[in-house]
């Protein structure tokens, strides 16, 4: 799978993480306009390759900091989920504490990290720690209509100010043989 620049573009969602909420959200992004699972005749079907997801975590209550104030607290697990379907929920609104959701034996995962905010790290600097990160050279090729913003706030350490999580992924539009369509198709149905 060769990366050519030219036909490399850029796709976004953000989600806002209440303050003081602990439990599960997610912000739903629609690829049905770049994706058709369906190869017709001499047509071949076509994916999604996702080479690289670029995060950032925002405090939206007072300056969009780039980061939360030192004085904030916050521990977060999130990722980027193929075809999850979850739609649009609000912090506290989806069941996304089972530990399948992020591990990495999870099929369906895009990328995926933690956060760890200035106040609830050793540190005075916000740690997104990734574990799960497509590459240029083996990107995740997404065949389903859908890619889904999930986190799940931590109950003990919820964040203190209202912030705003967001991905940017770097992705193409590929041809995708009808052999490899179906392992896609069958390793991404939810």
């Amino acid at each position: 799978m060769a990366y050519d620049l030219k036909n490399v573009f850029y796709l976004d969602t953000s989600a806002t993480i209440t303050k003081a909420t602990a439990g599960g959200g997610s912000a739903q992004l629609d690829l049905s306009a770049y994706i058709d699972p369906i190869a017709r005749g001499r047509t071949k079907g076509t994916g999604l390759a996702i080479y690289k997801t670029y995060y950032s975590i925002l405090n939206s209550e007072d300056t969009n900091e780039v980061a939360p104030k030192v004085s904030d607290e916050g521990v977060m697990s999130f990722s980027l989920q193929a075809g999850a379907g979850l739609g649009d929920i609000a912090t506290g609104g989806a069941s996304t504490s089972t530990p399948e959701a992020f591990q990495a034996s999870n099929a369906l995962l895009v990328s995926a990290g933690n956060f760890y905010s200035p106040g609830a790290a050793a540190t005075s600097t916000p740690v997104p720690e990734m574990y799960i990160e497509p590459s240029k050279e083996v990107p995740y090729v997404v065949v389903r209509d859908n890619v889904c913003l999930v986190y799940n706030v931590s109950a003990e350490k919820t964040m203190t100010s209202t912030s705003i999580l967001s991905v940017r992924l770097e992705c193409a539009q590929i041809s995708l043989d009808q052999a490899t369509l179906n392992q896609l198709l069958r390793t991404q149905t939810v």
